[in-house]
């Protein structure tokens, strides 16, 4: 409660009028039908109880929030070995568990700081698994660029309150974009954050988002993603210099793109609504 309340002050740096839209309802992916497609998305445990939602970019690599790596109460780095990935969690079981060989933050986000908007902003992390997934059931997404202000995006996400399968939610909208940050109309709750956000790109999801918080701006519910392209370049040249050191890079490249294998988005695969 006291985040929600602390977030609400995202408020105070939009510029532009935020418009209620009216999201589609969530679904929650119950069967192995339902899932097909989405197994790539899944749950994170996180130390004793600790729960957030992270998706594949790599076989080996999943994306999540930063803020999901500390400890809520002592604000203390969570230990790699502490965190495991399971991905498409779903009823009691999982298409692959993993554990985490190395979490990198982005090394501007602070998880103590009062600056609401620069949290956001940098609430980006990429887990190296200790293992790849190497199945064909279960496949990275692509990464796409910041979709513009009044976009259709989708959600898949778990939750304090649905932990044991994740739920979609196929129409968004973004509301606004300020700083670096995207304000959405998505539903999201605790346990929400890491999950990604997708467009549909050459009719197949790719991610252009996660989610960090829920907010309320001006009485409106909305939910608070991070922007990837310059972040997320920063951690992947993070990873490739394989110190392990929590640095700013000053020299960035682009995120590289994942591919889709063909049970990704193909027939009987994930579906949104075309944006």
């Amino acid at each position: 409660m006291k985040k929600l309340i602390a977030m609400m002050a995202v408020g105070l740096w939009l510029a532009s009028p935020l418009v209620a839209s009216d999201p589609s309802p969530l679904r929650t992916l119950m069967t192995g039908d339902d899932s097909r497609g989405w197994e790539g998305v899944g749950r994170l445990n996180i130390g004793a109880g600790g729960l957030c939602t992270g998706a594949m970019i790599g076989e080996n690599l999943v994306l999540t929030a930063a803020h999901c790596m500390f400890d809520k109460v002592s604000g203390a780095r969570v230990r790699p070995e502490e965190i495991q990935f399971l991905a498409g969690w779903r009823n009691g079981r999982a298409s692959a568990y993993r554990g985490v060989r190395r979490a990198v933050v982005h090394p501007d986000f602070t998880f103590t700081t009062d600056d609401r908007a620069a949290r956001v902003v940098n609430d980006l992390a990429v887990l190296e698994l200790d293992q790849p997934i190497r199945k064909s059931s279960v496949q990275p997404f692509a990464i796409h660029s910041r979709p513009r202000k009044g976009a259709e995006v989708g959600v898949v996400s778990y939750a304090h309150n649905r932990s044991e399968s994740p739920a979609l939610q196929e129409m968004c909208k973004v509301l606004a974009r300020q700083s670096g940050a995207l304000v959405m109309s998505c539903s999201v709750d605790f346990g929400s954050s890491g999950a990604p956000v997708f467009v549909v790109q050459d009719g197949k999801p790719a991610i252009v988002s996660v989610i960090s918080a829920k907010a309320m701006v001006r009485d409106i519910p909305v939910s608070l993603g991070t922007s990837l392209e310059k972040p997320l370049a920063e951690l992947m040249q993070m990873l490739a210099n394989g110190d392990g050191v929590f640095t700013r890079v000053q020299s960035v490249s682009r995120p590289p793109v994942s591919t889709f294998g063909t049970g990704a988005a193909g027939p009987g695969g994930a579906k949104f609504l075309r944006p």
